[in-house]
């Protein structure tokens, strides 16, 4: 085995004329899961992430069970994740133990529908690690109208769900909707996981909508900077994922993951240092005596 049997750049720049497409998704991917992300970090919903991306995956499979487009089958199984998780409420522990219920049970669905499958193995395969080559124009088009949904419904209600997501009693308290926006902050999540499982796959939506929140919050506590790093983030690791996968011969799953994952160890590692720093820098309190 050599290193061309891993990645072969040889005819890189027309790959990358021919797959435009999915470069241009990966940055809008980057940008929308970049700023959900910080939410899902916030209001503690990494579980609810995996949870979604496996009823996503249901849906997903039976649509290519049934012959019709993954993308609606997979909007479908998320939406229906979303209303579930959204009608659950706040309460974290009942929400926990509602995913994991719901979480072997989508993922099992999924399994059963692409067992019945009888066509190609990388369909099937790729619901699973994402496919690099499956945004055609038509696709790149849904997934510009349903980001810019997101978008726009981000934009505004990103204050109420900041001051709910903050201290939801005293937001409560001062007339937000925080039941309410519950439901509805579910409903763009299932939106955005739906979107990235064609892209990234079912089972690694995580290194998208987890692992650059998490990264910008080990560097910054700023509610500016959290958000505009974590999308840096994101679109980093969406975009410079395409573009070795391009040139390489595994899915471009392990790009995106190993890129997120580096981020965050780099951020960590600078959050632990300004962390030790601080410390050092306080003045020494006063001996009795």
């Amino acid at each position: 085995m050599s290193w061309r049997d891993v990645i072969d750049f040889s005819d890189y720049g027309a790959l990358v004329a021919l797959l435009h497409n999915s470069i241009i998704a990966g940055a809008v991917l980057g940008l929308v899961g970049g700023l959900v992300g910080v939410f899902v970090m916030m209001r503690d919903l990494s579980f609810a992430v995996h949870g979604t991306s496996e009823l996503s995956f249901a849906g997903a499979a039976l649509a290519l069970l049934l012959g019709v487009d993954v993308v609606i089958g997979s909007v479908i199984g998320s939406l229906a994740a979303a209303l579930i998780f959204g009608a659950l409420g706040i309460k974290a522990r009942d929400r926990s133990s509602i995913i994991g219920v719901l979480m072997p049970f989508g993922l099992g669905l999924g399994v059963l529908f692409l067992s019945l499958y009888k066509g190609r193995g990388a369909n099937k395969f790729g619901l699973l690690t994402g496919q690099i080559v499956s945004v055609d124009d038509p696709g790149l088009a849904w997934l510009t109208a349903v980001s810019v949904v997101v978008l726009l419904a981000l934009a505004i209600l990103w204050r109420p769900l900041l001051f709910a997501t903050v201290d939801p009693e005293i937001a409560a308290a001062r007339g937000v909707p925080v039941r309410a926006l519950a439901p509805v902050f579910m409903i763009l999540l299932g939106l955005t996981v739906a979107m990235s499982v064609k892209i990234i796959g079912a089972l690694l939506v995580l290194a998208l909508l987890v692992t650059p929140a998490a990264a910008a919050m080990r560097v910054t506590v700023s509610m500016l900077w959290v958000p505009v790093l974590s999308v840096i983030f994101a679109v980093t690791s969406m975009v410079g994922g395409i573009m070795l996968a391009l040139g390489g011969r595994l899915p471009i799953s392990p790009y995106i993951t190993t890129i997120s994952f580096v981020i965050y160890l780099v951020c960590r590692l600078i959050g632990r240092a300004r962390t030790r720093r601080g410390w050092a820098a306080r003045p020494a309190s006063p001996r009795p005596g």
